[in-house]
């Protein structure tokens, strides 16, 4: 088989990982997750027969060869085997982001032309069976947790269990055709296809080949030194390519334990219990924890909240040296050991990061200040930069050599060049096969040699060969002076501060850059409880004057830090105002990553632009806003808009 001779040891595929795991590690655990307050586990021996039941039941069923099976709910070993039986058939898995509404759904369902459809539970079965009747193409669901469904309409309609136990009682019949479709599967076989986020319009439909999985996941386990000994928590949207390569792609290439949470709400809780070695997390997660840790010390007595800056201050000047292996005097070291025991230690414990070894943060840059906080403590926090088209990995930071103003080296196999243009491109073994049913879109991402456009903006440093990313090439433009306007490095400066959630910073043509700002309404919340302050909302909270006054003096010091940045010191904020409702995805002003889409910003919220340009201190506005429920209603608001002090900015740059 072509297959077989190109891959790693004859590792050709995922399923075939699989194989490989239960004979070399077949007593480990594969996977556990916590249940009803109870973690159970499955060995890599019996995570293959729960595989091979499902596989065979989708035989069937009747799942054919090039078939797209739709993947929708949260992280939970079923999805995950789901994954694997739908390869081992030679079928597609198209995992769907859960919290997606139905219309969205609808979108990539018929897009992929997905005959099936594999649901964790009753929320995720309604919204298909909302929009079954659009879906010419559809014909069976399946769902895990049978909670809620008994009187449902079962004729296309299977307990996930049941199938399994159907795929059981017919082995004999079709265990041989599972082994033919097993064993066919090559390098060049479609592994999965993923959704981009759609930033800029529709999802597109990334097909990612076995060639790409295993040949990125063998690269990136080797990087890093991963074992079958690491612990990982899957609980980021399985929809997203970081989760797959990390929790299917590595943890089937190293065999490592992946364990899933019971619920979103008791995530922390999880992560604690499990105390991962291995840890991955967006920006957004990062500075959700750190709002937290801020709240706690809040709420904290004068002392401890005393000894909690100090041994922090301590920690920022040599902790990221003392990760490093680098010189640090005795009495510095002596000091850190006690913050170890008394403030650094506790504090990771208390996040679950205790054990970490290596921990990555992707999707969105983080802000410096974020960053270096968490490598403070000790904890092995690096950056990587990737795309769903490149199987995650384009650069990676090597040990002894992480900073938080760069995205590391070109990973291995990766090759990288800057254009003319300052865009970044790559080509490596996991670029991406194609956008499903979209040439025209692949033949302008991939050109004929291979070479992906980022769309992003960037330069390697002469001295170190790092690369450094700037912004979205879109979002990079000029002030009307001619400065560089790069918004995402501003915004990522505020988002810091714990009571701010995301900021939008305009400017590109224009004489000054200004800024939409949402507040954090836990952090803020939690300090109008703390100073009696009363508020029914977050609209009446984020229109507080004390809450403005408080933004203000966030973004008048990041001003400070802008000016001392020659490239971008243009780029300091002149006015701003704090929005009275949070973006949100299901309004569409948010990917179901959690990125922001700039241009419908600007253009939903036109007024409030052309107000912060107008002169204007406050303004009237009216918003269509989506409930949880799928209603839509409107909420209304007078909107206080202020200036802020910037730095003068340094003549060579006037100059320029």
């Amino acid at each position: 088989m072509a297959g077989l001779a190109e891959g790693t040891d004859g590792l050709c595929s995922v399923p075939a990982l699989l194989q490989r795991n239960v004979e070399k590690f077949g007593d480990r655990p594969a996977y556990r997750e916590k249940e009803f307050g109870i973690w159970q586990s499955w060995t890599w021996k019996e995570t293959s027969d729960e595989i091979e039941a499902l596989a065979l039941g989708l035989l069937n069923l009747g799942v054919n060869p090039g078939d797209h099976v739709a993947i929708i709910g949260r992280n939970r070993p079923y999805l995950y085997w789901s994954m694997l039986a739908s390869q081992m058939v030679g079928a597609v898995p198209v995992p769907l982001y859960q919290d997606a509404v139905a219309e969205e759904m609808e979108y990539v369902l018929s897009h992929c032309g997905a005959r099936f459809v594999i649901a964790a539970d009753q929320e995720q079965v309604d919204k298909v069976i909302d929009i079954q009747e659009h879906l010419h193409q559809f014909e069976h669901m399946l769902y895990v947790d049978p909670r809620g469904m008994r009187k449902y309409d079962h004729r296309r309609l299977h307990q996930f269990s049941h199938v399994q136990d159907q795929g059981r009682a017919a082995y004999d019949e079709y265990i041989e055709e599972l082994k033919s479709r097993r064993a066919a599967l090559t390098y060049d076989s479609t592994c999965v296809m993923l959704y981009t986020s759609g930033t800029t319009g529709k999802p597109k439909g990334v097909v990612l080949s076995n060639r790409n999985i295993v040949e990125t996941a063998k690269a990136s386990s080797e990087f890093d030194s991963l074992s079958e000994k690491e612990e990982i928590l899957a609980y980021l949207p399985m929809a997203w390519v970081g989760d797959f390569i990390f929790s299917l792609g590595q943890a089937y290439w190293s065999g490592f334990c992946v364990n899933c949470p019971e619920s979103a709400e008791t995530m922390m809780t999880d992560l604690r219990e499990i105390a991962p070695s291995y840890y991955f997390a967006p920006p957004a997660v990062f500075e959700g924890q750190l709002t937290q840790i801020m709240i706690r010390m809040e709420d904290a007595g004068t002392f401890k909240r005393k000894m909690f800056h100090y041994f922090m201050d301590h920690a920022r000047k040599v902790g990221p040296d003392l990760l490093e292996g680098k010189p640090v005097g005795l009495f510095d070291r002596l000091k850190y050991a006690l913050g170890e025991f008394t403030t650094y230690g506790p504090l990771k414990n208390a996040l679950g990061f205790s054990k970490v070894r290596i921990g990555y943060t992707a999707g969105e840059a983080i802000g410096p200040e974020l960053f270096d906080f968490y490598r403070s403590l000790g904890i092995n926090l690096k950056q990587l930069y990737g795309q769903t088209e490149a199987t995650v990995f384009i650069t990676q930071q090597p040990d002894g050599e992480v900073r938080s103003d760069t995205v590391g080296v070109p990973s291995p196999g990766v090759e990288v060049k800057i254009a003319e243009s300052g865009e970044v491109y790559y080509r490596s073994p996991g670029v991406f096969v194609e956008y499903y049913n979209n040439a025209e879109s692949t033949a302008g991402t991939k050109d004929a040699e291979g070479w992906v456009a980022t769309g992003d903006a960037g330069f390697f440093e002469k001295d170190t060969g790092h690369l450094r990313i700037i912004d979205r090439i879109k979002d990079v433009g000029k002030m009307s002076d001619g400065a560089m306007f790069a918004p995402k490095y501003v915004e990522n400066k505020l988002k810091f501060y714990p009571d701010i959630l995301e900021v939008v910073v305009f400017g590109a043509g224009k004489d000054r850059c200004t800024a939409f700002v949402n507040i954090d309404l836990t952090a803020v919340g939690n300090w109008a409880e703390r100073n009696n302050i009363a508020y029914a909302s977050y609209q009446e909270l984020a229109g507080h004057p004390q809450v403005l006054d408080t933004i203000q003096s966030h973004i008048e010091e990041t001003n400070i830090s802008i000016a001392q940045d020659d490239m971008l010191a243009g780029c300091q904020i002149h006015r701003f105002l704090v929005l009275h409702k949070e973006l949100d995805a299901d309004d569409g002003e948010l990917t179901r990553t959690k990125k922001v889409r700039r241009k419908i910003i600007g253009e939903k919220f036109g007024d409030l632009v052309e107000a912060l340009y107008g002169g204007k201190d406050e303004i009237y506005t009216e918003t269509e806003v989506t409930y949880e429920d799928g209603r839509k209603g409107k909420i209304s608001a007078t909107l206080q808009i202020r200036d802020t002090k910037v730095q003068p900015i340094a003549t060579k740059i006037a100059a320029e």
